[in-house]
């Protein structure tokens, strides 16, 4: 047992040990965006694919508002802004809760709880704001 031992983990008296290097700031984040933990990822794509499905026909609006068509009901940018936002938080929570299974220690059975539809709703509210902007400041210039 000591032989495995002292060929496992070299004691004080095996020589130099070269030293650890320290990886920079943005060398961490890289490493931690290669290898985000695959709930999240799944979260975040959820939510990304209902933002952009239903960002489009909100994008559609307000380019025609903005060309001067004029639509029944008039201006009703706002409460589209907010119908959009509350959809993607549901709609992101409910798939993501669909999608994500629980974790579990021992892998034999896995369920649904809350906390999947808590991740969804949390990784949907910097998605739709993202989407919003990526629309109103980069999208809608091409088109108006």
């Amino acid at each position: 047992m000591t032989a495995q031992r002292d060929r496992a983990a070299p004691g004080p008296g095996a020589g130099p040990r070269a030293p650890v290097r320290r990886r920079g700031f943005i060398e961490i984040r890289w490493r931690q965006f290669r290898n985000a933990p695959r709930p999240v990822v799944r979260a975040v794509l959820s939510s990304l694919g209902v933002a952009v499905v239903l960002g489009l026909p909100f994008l559609a609006y307000d380019v025609a508002l903005s060309r001067g068509v004029s639509l029944p009901g008039g201006d009703l940018r706002a409460l589209a802004i907010l119908a959009l936002v509350v959809a993607v938080l549901v709609v992101g929570s409910v798939v993501t809760y669909l999608i994500v299974p629980q974790a579990t220690g021992h892998g034999v059975r896995r369920g649904r709880s809350p906390w999947s539809a808590a991740l969804g709703f949390f990784a949907a509210v910097p998605i739709v704001y993202l989407v919003l902007v990526v629309e109103n400041q980069i999208l809608k210039p091409l088109f108006v």
